[in-house]
């Protein structure tokens, strides 16, 4: 307390304060952009192994996979388009095939993620992404 009475924080105080807030933030902000791009994998993920299971569908059908996300009446999330692009790639064999990628964007969180892939065996790259 002060000569009037008056009570507030001292300079040093506010200094401690503002220290302890830069240390928690310098070590969550890259945790947490961890995160985020774990989020956006799983995403894609998550709709690779969509269209495979309409591809095995389509596949029952057709004696064929399908060549693009149309031809399965598909469309990508808006979730996992704003960070992947998503490609079919069919291969007509023997016996038919196809690979499934999703390639990070150039520019988004993603980029330094890598490419994943998912073919009709159920083989899934990069292994530590999976």
């Amino acid at each position: 307390m002060n000569s009037n009475g008056q009570r507030g924080f001292t300079l040093i105080e506010l200094m401690v304060a503002v220290a302890v807030i830069g240390i928690l933030a310098a070590a969550g902000y890259p945790l947490y952009t961890d995160y985020v791009v774990k989020s956006h994998r799983s995403a894609a993920q998550s709709h690779l192994m969509d269209i495979a299971q309409r591809q095995q569908q389509y596949f029952m059908d057709n004696r064929a996979y399908a060549p693009d996300l149309a031809a399965l009446s598909m469309t990508t999330p808006a979730n996992v388009s704003k960070h992947y692009a998503i490609a079919v790639t069919p291969a007509a064999g023997p016996p038919p095939s196809f690979t499934l990628t999703a390639t990070p964007l150039t520019g988004s969180a993603q980029a330094r993620d890598g490419t994943l892939s998912l073919d009709s065996a159920g083989s899934t790259s990069p292994a530590g992404k999976w």
